[in-house]
């Protein structure tokens, strides 16, 4: 009697477990009724036929897929190793189940391929400077091969680009020149407009015979405050036919 009262249990408990299922909010149940499809279903408490149904659960949460590093060839015949990541859900889960044996398997193979495709086009200077640009057509392009598994592609991302020694070092010669050119074009701007500056400054003491004098005695100034040194400063010749012109008037009244 026991015997019977406990199978009796067990077979109570084994039928309420494959009646009844609880699924979370991000959970969907694909339902198989002998083998046929017949329909997705959850979240919350969902209700099967015992011995007929069977269930296969999907996660549409975000997941993320890591892309190992790949061997690109760029358009200049630059040897590059690039990985990236990338965000996918899904939206479908009928086509994920349906449509593909294993969604994320597939998935990462397709961005795979599609990256050495992609970037295989693009040359060094682009895959260094317009790596969003990169991402974006990255992303489209998957997204169109990965629709029909009812995926949706958020976004891809490049991690890393692995350049060879003897190119990085080609790169830092680059932008090492770049950078003394850059250098030697704002010495030249900059004694430019210091000649200008003199010029204008020489024109105008030209025209002031007075301010001459005042610009020579200040420079008097200044290198005595310098030196400690004795310091013999030439007259100015203008300086010299004035102090001449005053003394001759003098000389002949004095005749």
């Amino acid at each position: 009697m026991i015997l019977q009262w406990a199978a009796a249990a067990a077979a109570f408990i084994f039928v309420f477990v494959n009646t009844f299922r609880v699924l979370r909010e991000y959970e969907r149940a694909v339902v198989f009724r002998l083998g046929r499809f017949t329909g997705v279903r959850g979240p919350g408490l969902i209700v099967l036929l015992p011995f007929f149904d069977r269930v296969v659960k999907v996660d549409l949460r975000i997941y993320t897929d890591d892309i190992p590093p790949q061997d690109v060839i760029t358009r200049d015949n630059v040897s590059v190793t690039v990985n990236a990541v990338v965000y996918r859900r899904i939206v479908d889960p009928q086509r994920a189940i349906l449509g593909v044996e294993d969604v994320a398997f597939a998935t990462a193979q397709v961005a795979q391929t599609t990256l050495r495709s992609a970037l295989g086009r693009a040359d060094l200077d682009t895959l260094l400077t317009k790596q969003e640009d990169l991402a974006g057509d990255l992303q489209s392009m998957i997204a169109q091969q990965v629709a029909e598994w009812g995926v949706d592609i958020l976004s891809v991302e490049m991690k890393d680009v692995q350049l060879p020694e003897t190119m990085k070092r080609a790169l830092a010669k680059r932008a090492e020149a770049e950078r003394e050119r850059r250098a030697k074009v704002i010495h030249a701007d900059g004694e430019l407009a210091a000649a200008a500056q003199l010029s204008r400054s020489a024109e105008i003491l030209a025209r002031q015979p007075t301010a001459m004098h005042l610009r020579f005695l200040q420079s008097i100034t200044e290198v005595a405050s310098e030196n400690n040194s004795t310091t013999i400063v030439p007259l100015p010749l203008q300086f010299l036919r004035s102090l001449m012109a005053k003394v001759a008037p003098a000389s002949s009244s004095g005749q």
